[in-house]
């Protein structure tokens, strides 16, 4: 089984979402034991290719059937070799620090690199998008230093979680479990709730 880690945290060691995640990953190489294959892409320090100008321009190529320049077919390799290291996943453990209420912009990054037509979605204009990663799981760790679930509408929000949720549907991915670190700043006993989140992650691999 192979599982692709994803980390979208700058933090490192610091990062509450990070440590959740390595959790999930120590869980998972007790349940399969030698079975776990782990590929690590760190979002802030792996290659990550620009969805930009250049990469537009081969993909437009690409699907009206015009030949794309030197310079695009690079963008386009670059994307691919993204895409593949994503597909070629069983199981995905994403950690996501909310930043304004929402993913990290390499997150997004990273989304708009593998969310490919023909590669992650089909299309059909009598029933519209179908997703093709199927047959794949998904554990979401979300922190935030602030916002939790009930507060006050003026400490915030979470837009990132019915996002990734919305986005994983859209290319097939149906199985998700949701795991929430949060909060890890305004809070006065964060070692409690941190204990809590660990042995929920435990009951549930």
């Amino acid at each position: 089984m192979k599982v692709l880690h994803i980390n979208s945290s700058t933090r490192d060691e610091n990062s509450q979402s990070l440590l959740i995640a390595k959790k999930i990953i120590d869980r998972l190489k007790i349940k399969y034991a030698d079975n776990i294959i782990l590929d690590e892409f760190n979002l802030f320090e792996d290659e990550l290719p620009a969805f930009d100008k250049t990469a537009v321009g081969a993909k437009m190529a690409l699907f009206t059937g015009q030949d794309s320049n030197s310079r695009e077919k690079e963008a386009w390799e670059g994307i691919k070799k993204v895409f593949d290291r994503f597909a070629d996943a069983d199981v995905y453990v994403f950690n996501i620090p909310l930043w304004n209420n929402n993913i990290p912009y390499i997150l997004k990054q990273f989304i708009d690199v593998v969310s490919q037509p023909g590669w992650a979605f089909g299309f059909d204009p009598n029933t519209g998008y179908t997703g093709l990663l199927n047959g794949k799981k998904a554990y979401l760790v979300f922190a935030s230093g602030v916002y939790f679930e009930g507060i006050q509408a003026n400490f915030g929000a979470d837009f990132a979680t019915p996002y990734m949720n919305d986005w994983l549907k859209f290319i097939g991915v149906t199985d998700v479990e949701n795991i929430h670190v949060s909060p890890t700043v305004l809070n006065a006993d964060y070692e409690k709730t941190k204990a809590e989140v660990i042995q929920h992650v435990n009951q549930l691999i």
